[in-house]
């Protein structure tokens, strides 16, 4: 059975079935969830309400901190910045903020400004967002046009190599977590869209504009 990848319109076969089933693109090797076993916007908005995103909690600070230092590693807090998926906590503008960074938030269910979204950024963030995306051609192609020239875009996701047991892997067990990448997912990207550059350093993935 064939499916058409929902990042590069390329056809992709059946990789696994369980509760949802998957399809792996013959292209840009990204794994996703069939268009029929995609959440409801109702069911997805009330499991990211059950997401503990307590801002003052010591561990999600240090998840996040990959992120949030790469960015006051490679930016000042004159430069303007955007959490792309910002959630309940706005965690990255908190913890940016604790050090004068200003980081806009705009997220489609809690923070729905779509003025952001028309603006340039000198940097984009987006963390455990980009797995959510039932269209991600949409979505990169619209955090690309957000950015500057010698802009920066930091993503966390876990991505997936053949050496994990798919059918064991915990993180495919969200049932919004409908679109998986690899490395060369990430290298399809940065073609496809024309960034000068990306980095995959485990769970971070910085592209350069």
């Amino acid at each position: 059975m064939k499916k058409i990848c929902h990042l590069c319109n390329t056809s992709a076969s059946l990789f696994y079935k369980d509760t949802q089933t998957y399809y792996k693109c013959s292209c840009c090797c990204a794994i996703f969830v069939d268009k029929d076993d995609l959440p409801n916007k109702e069911s997805e908005k009330e499991r990211y309400e059950l997401h503990d995103d307590n801002i003052e909690d010591k561990g999600y600070i240090k998840f996040v901190s990959p992120l949030t230092s790469r960015v006051m590693n490679d930016f000042k807090p004159s430069h303007k910045g955007l959490d792309f998926g910002a959630g309940t906590s706005t965690i990255i503008a908190s913890v940016l903020g604790k050090e004068n960074y200003s980081v806009e938030n705009y997220d489609p269910y809690f923070h729905p400004n779509l003025k952001l979204l028309e603006e340039k950024y000198d940097y984009i963030s987006s963390c455990e967002v980009i797995e959510h995306f039932y269209k991600p051609r949409k979505e990169f192609k619209l955090l690309k046009s957000m950015l500057k020239k010698d802009s920066k875009m930091y993503l966390m996701t876990e991505p997936y190599n053949e050496g994990i047991d798919f059918a064991t892997w915990y993180y495919k067990n969200d049932p919004t977590h409908v679109f998986l990448y690899t490395k060369k997912t990430f290298e399809w990207i940065k073609k496809e869209f024309d960034f000068s550059s990306v980095k995959v350093d485990n769970r971070l993935i910085v592209f350069e504009n």
